[in-house]
């Protein structure tokens, strides 16, 4: 594979003349010219991409990376590389995800040649209503009054997870894997930047128990640098590895949880020892595309992840792709005409599949490529509704505005192979960023789950998918995704946090490294973009923010915003494997 530096390149050098013939002459007729972006994004590191022969690690964070990276080298499965991994970012990352959250976890088993997906996503307690969010007078609360507290947690799916993945798929033994992040805990690990300027910019901490965790007796955020010991998360693992994930949802654990939960004195939630006791993991089919000479393999509901970076890489399959600039103008506008289309479906036909049937057309080819024949070149199809997909189910709606979710600095992505061949993608979160902002006893953060639904149950006389139900899983945007080639090998594994944004993420990687020939580090530093049915989106400080005046005489309304992915990506070459981890978190990259 090229650096990042030869494969831009590279990519710009490839014959424009194949381009759209429509394409070129609405360019003419709009007087645009092409300009040559910087290499990089201003003022970024120009991270190199990482080779390794035999097994490669990429996460949001150094500490867990070694840990991931010294459970292969002892002859760990991917899978136990994953446990190990997500353990210390629950420690050093507690603003993204840990033990009070949940997640998805796609896995190759190289032995039967077979790509499972695991479900540890949330539930809504048994007490859950459809009006969970609604103030009395049947008004939708605001975000972060319907946050902070106990009313948004859902039952956690982390523990249970990692336990389930590692019966079928683990090596070592459990309890190993729980020693890196036994150690950080208890030794102590350095306050990150990331993690002191999050904590800084946190104003919500009410809680005595968070408040005394994250600052000092001032008040002011640990600073950088500073040792940060958390002997209650420890203690907490040590039980775990002893006594399994039954620890976690029966017992002491437990109860601390439902305490910490229900006796919350602002805004109290409704968990019980039951919920918790009765948590389940899903094992499901993962749903996967043709793209190219590709096969892409995500998640399926209730995360809409897997099925809109689909919907999307499908619309864009008839496009030529790789003639057009990478994080250019064409292709901005042509990726985020397909975003819009897609998210649309996304907002009206996707939930959990327990609680709605979705059309099973949402990913027919056909209906697909009529969806994208409306992808114009002279002008933005602006907002756009819902398409109407082969053999659907009966519709139910949602509110308006319900795919516009806020965007947070939550959610942690880790991409891993071992040296049989074996890989994992997951992506796991407690939602916004610190969750509920609500700290056990017991040393982690629980989630806020829970506002992942959407706040209002009915629309226009209907139901609304993703309301709030008794035991229900909220709809996702995460998007693990594991890419095949054409001789069914593993190619690509990637992922990204980012909240509702994290789709569009992973498809600019997709499309960077299948279409454009980007090693995985250049593609994760690309500018990010794209539209979920609504403006399109520019990151901020990045040379797509230049093509704002185009896209807007194209018809774009634009907005320009920070856009914090954090992907990690993991490509398959004939030496081995070369990884890349997102310039804009502290992800690294190891492998041997």
């Amino acid at each position: 594979m090229p650096s990042a530096r030869v494969a831009m390149t590279s990519a710009r050098s490839v014959r424009r003349s194949r381009f759209l013939i429509a394409a070129l002459a609405s360019w003419s007729v709009l007087g645009l010219a092409q300009d040559e972006p910087p290499e990089v994004p201003s003022g970024w590191h120009d991270r190199k991409p990482v080779a390794a022969r035999r097994f490669m690690v990429a996460a949001a964070n150094p500490l867990a990376v070694d840990a991931g990276y010294a459970i292969l080298r002892a002859g760990g499965s991917a899978v136990d590389a994953a446990i190990a991994v997500q353990l210390v970012l629950g420690l050093v990352e507690p603003q993204s995800s840990g033990l009070g959250g949940g997640g998805f976890m796609l896995v190759h088993d190289a032995m039967r040649n077979k790509l499972i997906a695991y479900d540890g996503r949330e539930t809504a307690p048994a007490a859950a209503k459809p009006d969970r969010f609604l103030d009395g007078d049947g008004k939708p609360l605001s975000f972060f009054s319907a946050v902070i507290g106990g009313k948004s947690v859902g039952v956690p799916g982390t523990v249970a997870l990692l336990a389930e993945v590692h019966k079928r798929h683990g090596r070592l033994p459990w309890a190993k894997l729980f020693a890196p992040a036994i150690d950080l805990a208890e030794n102590g690990f350095p306050v990150s930047p990331r993690l002191n300027v999050l904590i800084a910019a946190e104003q919500r901490f009410v809680q005595p128990r968070a408040r005394a965790y994250f600052y000092d007796f001032l008040g002011n955020p640990i600073p950088v640098g500073r040792t940060i010991r958390n002997p209650a998360y420890a203690a907490t693992l040590r039980k775990i590895a002893a006594g399994g994930a039954k620890t976690f949802y029966e017992g002491q654990i437990a109860s601390d949880i439902v305490a910490t939960v229900t006796t919350d004195p602002a805004n109290p939630g409704d968990m019980t020892l039951a919920d918790l006791a009765g948590y389940k993991v899903e094992i499901r089919e993962p749903v996967c595309g043709n793209y190219r000479t590709y096969r892409v393999c995500g998640m399926p509901l209730p995360s809409s992840g897997g099925p809109t970076v689909l919907q999307i890489l499908g619309m864009l399959e008839r496009f030529d792709m790789k003639s057009m600039e990478p994080a250019g103008f064409w292709s901005v506008h042509f990726i985020s005409e397909a975003g819009r289309l897609a998210y649309a479906d996304r907002s009206v036909y996707m939930a959990d599949p327990a609680f709605y049937t979705p059309p099973n057309g949402l990913l027919d080819r056909d209906y697909l490529l009529e969806r994208s024949r409306s992808i114009r070149p002279d002008a933005s199809l602006g907002r756009v509704q819902p398409g109407t997909p082969p053999a659907r189910a009966s519709l139910e709606r949602v509110a308006s505005g319900d795919s516009a979710t806020p965007e947070f600095p939550s959610t942690s992505h880790m991409s891993i192979v071992d040296a049989e061949g074996n890989a994992v993608a997951m992506t796991a979160t407690i939602e916004y960023g610190f969750g509920s902002h609500l700290m056990t006893e017991s040393g982690f953060l629980l989630n806020n789950e829970l506002t992942d639904f959407s706040f209002v149950p009915i629309a226009d006389g209907e139901p609304v998918a993703n309301r709030v139900d008794a035991g229900k899983r909220p709809r996702s945007s995460m998007s693990p995704t594991i890419v095949y080639d054409r001789s069914g090998k593993i190619y690509m594994i990637t992922g990204s946090p980012g909240g509702p944004a994290i789709i569009n993420y992973v498809v600019k990687a997709l499309v960077a490294v299948l279409d454009w020939g980007l090693d995985p580090q250049a593609a994760t530093a690309l500018p990010n973009f794209g539209s979920r049915n609504g403006p399109t989106e520019l990151e901020a400080g990045a040379w797509a923010e230049a093509l704002e005046p185009k896209l807007r005489a194209l018809g774009h309304q634009t907005r320009v915003i920070v856009q914090t992915s954090g992907t990690q990506a993991i490509v398959h070459t004939k030496d081995g494997w070369i990884g890349g981890a997102d310039p804009r978190r502290e992800g690294t990259v190891r492998g041997d």
